[in-house]
């Protein structure tokens, strides 16, 4: 048994390659900027990676479905089209917040999503699609987003999202053993937005992931209206994936201002992964410069450190992963 459990079975993958890049754009973001080619950077919002056999496969927000890119190192990306289009699935628009899993026992690949700020899931037979709704509907009447599988190792399933029933709200429920629905009797308020930090903009806590290191369940997530400059990344720890959750009274672990932000602000929603020698990393997204929020562009925090004390933290060097012609 690996001594990461991160949501679902991950396939361990390639060489890492930290590096960091720097470029310009047609805003300022200062000396020492982690920032990449502006042209060639990989900007997608919420990110999310999947490790299977030695390649990397990344998925985020998109305006018609969602799209793939490729990667053997977390550095050079290429585009291979769209992994869920609209023809194949529930809604039309705000395609927001995929993240994909490799279910080893059914040789499937499920992604999960929202559509319309409703829970929505797919499958593939291939990490690069086409991902097709076996029912075209999505998994609850009510609104949600942000959806984030766990399996725990009992093989008991559980999805973690956002329901909007005090602000921005991170709730939890056991899944049957489709993937395809929820126990909804087993729904459970994981957290909110409360805390100073986490309320400088809006009422929001979002974009959770959870892991599990030992007998500690970990959820990390995001806080503040993405818009704002001081989004940031938290964490909460359980003793059970339903809760109750305590946060981490040192929050934020990682936001504008570190040594090793550089100069981006708007840090967050992102995704923990594990490279192939079973080291904790972190994707996410931050705001194009510190005068324009869009397009979000994606980078990797190369440690997501867990201490001996159990504290989490993200000291690693930013990797910057640029999208090839």
């Amino acid at each position: 048994m690996p001594r990461f459990l991160l949501r679902a079975i991950i396939w361990p993958i390639c060489v890492f390659m930290a590096v960091t890049l720097s470029g310009s754009c047609n805003c300022n973001r200062g000396a020492g900027s982690v920032e990449g080619d502006g042209k060639s950077q990989l900007q997608i919002a919420d990110p999310f990676i999947l490790n299977y056999q030695g390649r990397y496969y990344a998925y985020g927000t998109g305006e018609d479905g969602f799209r793939v890119y490729v990667s053997d190192d977390l550095v050079d990306w290429t585009a291979k089209g769209i992994a869920l289009d609209l023809d194949k699935c529930w809604g039309t628009k705000w395609f927001w917040a995929p993240e994909v899993y490799y279910i080893e026992s059914r040789n499937l690949f499920y992604m999960f999503y929202s559509a319309e700020e409703h829970i929505c899931v797919a499958t593939s037979m291939s990490p690069e699609g086409p991902f097709v709704q076996d029912e075209v509907e999505p998994i609850l009447e009510e609104q949600g987003i942000d959806a984030s599988l766990f399996i725990d190792r009992d093989g008991k399933a559980y999805l973690y999202f956002v329901r909007f029933t005090d602000g921005n709200v991170i709730w939890v429920a056991e899944m049957n053993d489709d993937l395809k629905s929820l126990k909804e009797e087993t729904l459970t308020k994981c957290l909110s937005a409360e805390e100073p930090w986490e309320t400088i903009m809006g009422k929001v806590a979002e974009g959770p992931s959870v892991f599990k290191d030992g007998e500690t369940y970990y959820l990390l997530y995001s806080a503040n209206d993405y818009q704002s400059q001081d989004y940031a990344v938290g964490y909460a720890t359980a003793s059970s994936p339903l809760g109750p959750w305590t946060k981490y009274e040192g929050n934020p672990i990682f936001r504008r201002g570190f040594p090793n932000a550089g100069n981006l602000v708007g840090i967050g929603h992102g995704a923990p992964l594990v490279t192939t020698d079973g080291k904790l990393m972190y994707v996410f997204h931050a705001h194009d410069c510190d005068t324009l929020i869009h397009p979000r562009r994606t980078y990797v925090n190369s440690e997501l450190i867990i201490a001996p004390d159990g504290t989490l933290s993200m000291p690693g060097k930013v990797i910057v992963p640029q999208l090839q012609d």
